[in-house]
């Protein structure tokens, strides 16, 4: 990574300033263009150095106290198309894959749920497991007990040597 595209980072990961043109005010505290930025933000999606920029809302703060990971017990042969149809429920904020921890944990399919009650939260686990149908062996739900602070990669702020 270059020592530009570092310090992009570096700047970006603490959220960007809320004005009218967020990513002009960053380009201008960097000494560069906006449209320099853009193209450079791109590079690093396009190459995988960064996989987006996205907006992390405080779900508390919104009224969603009720805040769920759903887990499931899903084929091994299917977790990953299944996985992929339940991220995509406009309801679901995050969807991953993970190995089991056997014979304890069985499930290898996870999917955070956020409502405004814990009713709210079951009947989307319900529309979720009406969409694995029997794909799914099992599941179950663990809900928040508190907000922890979320953060993306954190990058320190000395660099090693690197070239532009």
């Amino acid at each position: 990574m270059s020592v530009t595209d570092r310090d992009i980072v570096s700047v970006l990961q603490g959220g960007l300033p809320l004005v009218a043109e967020p990513y002009a005010a960053v380009a201008a505290g960097l000494g560069m263009r906006e449209d320099e930025l853009l193209a450079r933000l791109q590079a690093m999606r396009d190459s995988g150095v960064i996989r987006r920029i996205a907006a992390a809302p405080n779900h508390f703060k919104l009224g969603m106290t009720a805040n769920g990971m759903t887990v499931w017990d899903v084929e091994d042969t299917r977790v990953a198309a299944l996985g992929a149809q339940v991220g995509a429920l406009p309801f679901v904020t995050h969807a991953y894959e993970r190995p089991r921890a056997l014979p304890d944990w069985p499930y290898n399919l996870f999917a955070m749920v956020h409502g405004h009650g814990r009713d709210e939260v079951e009947d989307k686990r319900r529309q979720i497991a009406d969409l694995l149908g029997r794909a799914s062996r099992g599941n179950d739900i663990l809900y928040s007990t508190r907000i922890l602070k979320k953060t993306g990669l954190r990058l320190r702020r000395e660099a090693p040597a690197c070239s532009d």
